[in-house]
């Protein structure tokens, strides 16, 4: 039987740790899998029962690492940047009197160089330990990491000064105040990243916090929300956040949702609607009884996706995991190989020896280690807030090629209810809604979804006695003394003609009509259709706006389905599709031959008959508001049924890839044009831990800017 486990890992300082306990990991039997993630500080595992999770912590712990408890993750950044701070500030201390008395000739005294070294010192001692540490072991697992680069050069700096200062070899140049701006700011750098990394997470922390605390119940106790359960009444009062999902069994209101579906425009919800945990209820009182709770909610099921996401690696990680694995060794050998090359062409030990420290610092691969992870985090998170739920890295690179989107018509561009779009007469009758109020009457009787549009579209009813239902023919009943009849038009006598010329232009479009009268007479007809949503339209200039082609499915016959796609922009002509009468248990097939066709296929999808073809497309979307199958088997989910949303989505996936080619591009050639640099002396060791540092910075900062992405729904165009 195959588990799964999630350890948070506490001490990573860089990409190639979180590869040595992947690999770790991965190399004991019992393991199928193994995912360590340096930027959120966990590793996800998957295993089989012939062990169990304390083996795997122990396994972590052996090579150095400590395993802490999820809760302590806050806990356990807070004290890592406070250590941070704590040398940094000691670093700087000393650093800026042992620089200026190196670089200032005239505040130089006799023994100068003694007080250098004594400012030095502790600071690339006891500031720069925590390299120290972790080089030291990482050298007992035979494993070398950039803590490795940072420790050797500035300690070489600070042994080879003290040979020359003691021993009085060389020309005398010592070189301790570059052991200590090297571990000045590389600290430095270590401490913005810290900082941004730990925004990086805001999103899911956010999220982690929406929830209510504790829930009001009918009866006015107040308890922990731990302690709600299924079918209890809870009150939630005009302002409130809503405590747990639920069903609204008494009183009207509007509920802001947007921290969970990225909708700006509160929901009007009455007895009878859903509500989801978390959001605020603006304005009147509620009662609502829970039907999910604790880890069921969707709050919670967000949240689990999302860290799941987060924790996931994107292809192109395999490449940068690649060239990390190697390219600490390969800086330390060309490091050897400069000291060497330049010795044997005669130049002098110091110059030798300050290239060859220049290449350690340099070659650090920060920036390399954090380009991706960093960037699934913050792409994640900020579709997390805007009700986009991007289950890992793989999903952002399958957006890269998707040329069409698949969209299924009802419940995705259409509500997926009956509404009367029209109330047709022949103009002799005199009541017209007279006669629509009893159709109505009769109808609320009736449980088909043609009869609820119907009856939905008055204010009250009158009652009913004699009523009879007419299995593929109609209904009828007497209503206030009047005998009423709706349902085809085969159930009359007498039909108008103009009637029927109108009824038969309204099926033409694809609309379907019931017609109702008073006795044998067809007075009215209701023209009856699927009502689009009213972001449709919209949703489908977006798409186009990015680049793609739209293919429509329906099980509707032709008239409807090219009807609806007129009215929302999918046009043949410039390359969409329309595809009517589509069985469900087709539509994966309909998929597969758009992707034999050598199409790169999205499909969007609410249902169960959904499922198929979102599993079959190359980028499955699932419409939140649809099944949990769906969901399931979809790639990206949206929260809410706002169709631009889905343009949201892939705008949002294609912005987080490109930020993380970005990242590694900047990080790949940092490092491929700093090296020649510093092997060939024209980068001193103190440029190279500056530009290092600066590096890593840069990476952080190109991925915080994804927090900034707004998306269709906020009224952006992105192209």
């Amino acid at each position: 039987m195959r588990s799964r486990a999630d350890l948070t890992i506490d001490g990573m300082t860089c990409a190639a740790c979180a590869n040595r306990i992947q690999r770790r990991l991965g190399k004991l039997d019992a393991v199928e899998e193994a995912q360590v993630n340096f930027a959120s500080g966990r590793a996800t595992v998957v295993f089989d029962d012939t062990i169990d999770e304390s083996l795997l912590a122990g396994e972590v712990e052996a090579l150095g690492y400590a395993v802490i408890d999820p809760a302590e993750t806050k806990a356990a950044a807070a004290r890592r940047e406070a250590e941070l701070r704590r040398r940094l500030l000691v670093a700087a201390v000393l650093t800026v009197p042992a620089v200026a008395l190196s670089m200032i000739p005239g505040l130089r005294f006799d023994g100068w160089e003694w007080v250098v070294a004594g400012l030095s010192a502790p600071v690339i001692v006891w500031s720069g330990w925590l390299f120290h540490r972790a080089a030291w072991l990482n050298l007992q697992q035979r494993a070398t990491t950039m803590d490795t680069l940072v420790s050797m050069g500035s300690l070489s700096a600070l042994i080879w000064s003290l040979v020359v200062l003691v021993g009085d070899v060389g020309d005398g140049h010592v070189y301790f105040e570059t052991g200590a701006v090297i571990v000045t700011l590389i600290l430095l750098g270590k401490w913005f990243e810290h900082r941004a990394t730990r925004r990086s997470g805001d999103a899911i922390r956010a999220l982690a916090d929406l929830g209510a605390r504790t829930a009001r119940l009918e009866d006015g106790r107040d308890i922990p929300l731990d302690d709600l359960a299924l079918g209890m009444r809870f009150v939630v009062r005009p302002g409130e956040k809503i405590a747990t999902d639920g069903v609204v069994v008494d009183g009207r209101s509007a509920v802001d949702a947007s921290m969970i579906t990225g909708e700006p425009v509160p929901v009007d919800v009455a007895i009878g609607d859903e509500v989801i945990g978390a959001t605020i209820n603006a304005n009147g009182s509620l009662v609502v009884e829970a039907t999910r709770v604790g880890s069921d909610t969707a709050l919670a099921q967000i949240i689990r996706l999302v860290d799941e996401a987060q924790g996931s690696r994107a292809e192109v990680q395999r490449l940068a995991d690649r060239v990390s694995s190697i390219f600490v060794p390969a800086a330390i050998v060309i490091a050897i190989v400069t000291l060497v090359a330049w010795l044997v062409l005669g130049d002098s030990v110091d110059d030798a020896f300050t290239a060859a420290v220049s290449v350690l610092i340099i070659a650090c691969p920060c920036a390399l280690g954090l380009a991706t992870p960093l960037g699934i985090m913050v792409g994640t998170g900020r579709g997390a807030q805007l009700g986009v739920i991007i289950k890992g890295g793989e999903v952002l690179e399958d957006t890269r090629d998707v040329e069409v989107v698949v969209l299924d018509k009802t419940g995705t561009i259409t509500t997926g209810q009956m509404v009367v779009r029209e109330v047709l007469t022949e103009g002799s009758v005199d009541d017209v809604e007279r006669v629509r109020l009893l159709a109505a009457s009769v109808e609320a009787r009736s449980e088909h979804p043609i009869a609820a549009a119907i009856a939905g579209s008055t204010d009250g009813y009158l009652p009913v006695s004699d009523f009879v239902n007419t299995p593929g023919a109609g209904v009828s009943g007497v209503v206030d003394g009047e005998d009423v009849q709706v349902g085809k038009v085969s159930l009359f006598d007498a039909v108008p003609p103009k009637l029927v010329e109108a009824a038969d232009r309204a099926v033409e479009t694809g609309s379907t009509v019931v017609f109702a009268g008073r006795g044998d007479l067809a007075e009215i007809a209701f023209v009856i259709d699927d009502a689009i949503k009213s972001t449709s339209s919209d949703a489908i200039a977006a798409l186009h706006d990015l680049g793609l082609t739209v293919t429509m499915l329906t099980g509707d016959n032709a008239a409807t389905a090219a009807t609806v796609a007129a009215a929302v922009g999918i046009e043949t002509a410039a390359g969409d599709g329309v595809i009517a009468e589509v069985k469900p248990a087709d539509k994966a097939q309909v998929v597969a031959d758009l992707r034999a066709d050598g199409r790169r296929v999205a499909m969007v999808g609410d249902g169960i008959n959904d499922a198929p073809a979102l599993a079959e497309a190359d980028l499955g979307i699932a419409v939140g508001t649809g099944t949990d199958v769906a969901i399931e088997a979809s790639d990206l989910t949206i929260v809410s049924g706002d169709l631009r949303a889905v343009a949201d989505a892939i705008a949002l996936a294609r912005r987080t890839l490109s930020t993380i080619r970005g990242n590694l591009f900047w990080a790949f050639a940092y490092n491929a044009a700093a090296i020649p640099l510093a092997a060939f002396g024209i980068l001193n060791p103190m440029i190279a831990a500056a530009a290092m540092g600066l590096s890593s910075v840069f990476v952080v900062s190109n991925s915080l800017r994804l927090r900034n992405f707004t998306g269709y729904r906020m009224g952006s165009s992105l192209t």
